[in-house]
């Protein structure tokens, strides 16, 4: 039997929640997020709050059973998102929000701190890549992945829906009918907003995912997943709807790197600061990944996922300094969201300036904690079967 990381927790008054790795012989770990937001007590009932509690743990458990055989991070982290995608509570894949014109337009990227360990000929540059726009592909998160390990396909770091679904070659891409991603929570909401009655429906009821009767009615619910492998790779995956309502073509944070999601590995000596702060507390190379949920627009105007790391990087900053400053940031722009992340030690961050994030994680030890409200410790997830 391998041992396994134990974990202490610690708050803050901002209702911050971190889980530090103090020891163990298996060091990876996986972090999620389904969106953050007003997230409240008295406007969520118990079967929907344990039904969002499921679903996380699910996902954690898909992104668990990757890194528990050695696998990527970046193959965990799409395991995990795939794993929301496919869950009509979040905003992503099915039960994806309608823009303006009453249509899907998904968003999602992926990036990693260093290339996969069995493609060292992708470029070590080459750590990302962002996709908008996508209309008919089941689980975006997905063909990013399959984008980005096909450079000589798509040498680029960002493309659009139709570009993006014409270059799949992969067969194992599943192309779904639009009235797939079709939930009636997000069509009322979408006909609600534009001072209109629901129905008609644009699509019929028998396809309908009976799980999706539980939604919440929010404007968040983008969904995300940061993890580390053994090897010290970091990855992180976002994926959304994006808006309700949004105009047609609108391209939010999460496909727009740096903004809402970052990847990155560095050697502390590089920057003066790091001088100091490898002098004082010795350590080899650095790593960390972040993906973001939120006021989509002004996570781009602040550029709020590279600050994060980039102070940490050349301010040598701590990764709770780092996030409450970028926090502070987003607050004093009267922008609400979250933040979720790791570093190369295992230290995870999952923070927010709301009343709740859909949030989770899990280490070696296979053990899926979730949360819903900031001023909640994570709790063992529901059993899936339960």
């Amino acid at each position: 039997m391998s041992d396994t990381a134990s974990s202490e927790q610690q708050r803050d008054g901002s209702g911050s929640l971190f889980a530090r790795s103090k020891s163990t012989k298996r060091n990876f770990a996986l972090v999620i997020h389904g969106g953050a937001g007003a997230i409240t007590r008295e406007e969520s009932t118990e079967e929907q709050r344990t039904a969002y509690k499921r679903a996380l743990g699910v996902a954690l458990k898909a992104g668990h059973a990757v890194l528990e055989e050695g696998g990527e991070a970046m193959d965990a982290a799409v395991a995990a998102v795939m794993q929301l995608e496919n869950n009509p509570l979040f905003n992503s894949g099915r039960g994806a929000v309608f823009n303006v014109a009453g249509k899907n337009e998904l968003d999602v990227s992926l990036m990693l701190s260093k290339h996969p360990s069995n493609r060292s000929d992708i470029l070590s540059s080459r750590r990302g890549v962002g996709i908008t726009g996508l209309t008919k592909i089941k689980n975006p998160s997905s063909l990013a992945r399959s984008l980005y390990l096909s450079p000589s396909t798509f040498p680029h770091t960002l493309i659009s829906g139709p570009g993006a679904e014409t270059l799949n070659t992969d067969p194992s891409q599943v192309v779904e009918d639009p009235c797939y991603f079709f939930t009636k929570t997000r069509w009322t909401s979408h006909r609600r907003g534009l001072g209109l009655p629901a129905e008609p429906y644009p699509c019929d009821e028998s396809e309908w995912d009976s799980d999706s009767a539980l939604a919440r009615d929010e404007p968040g619910n983008t969904v995300g997943a940061v993890a580390l492998d053994e090897r010290g790779a970091i990855a992180a995956v976002t994926s959304t709807g994006g808006l309700t309502n949004k105009l047609v073509g609108r391209i939010g944070d999460t496909p727009v790197m740096g903004s809402g999601f970052w990847a990155e590995e560095w050697v502390p000596e590089e920057t003066v600061y790091g001088k100091l702060l490898q002098w004082i507390i010795p350590r080899g190379t650095r790593a960390m990944g972040i993906s973001g949920t939120g006021d989509g627009d002004y996570y781009i105007r602040l550029n709020t996922a590279s600050t994060i790391i980039h102070r940490m990087k050349f301010l040598g900053e701590s990764l709770k300094s780092a996030t409450n400053f970028a926090l502070k940031e987003l607050t004093g722009a009267k922008a609400t969201g979250g933040v979720i992340g790791l570093d190369g030690e295992g230290n995870a961050m999952l923070m927010m300036n709301t009343p709740g994030m859909y949030r989770g994680v899990i280490r070696p030890d296979g053990v899926a904690k979730v949360g819903i409200f900031a001023d909640e410790e994570l709790t063992v997830a529901p059993s899936a079967n339960a």
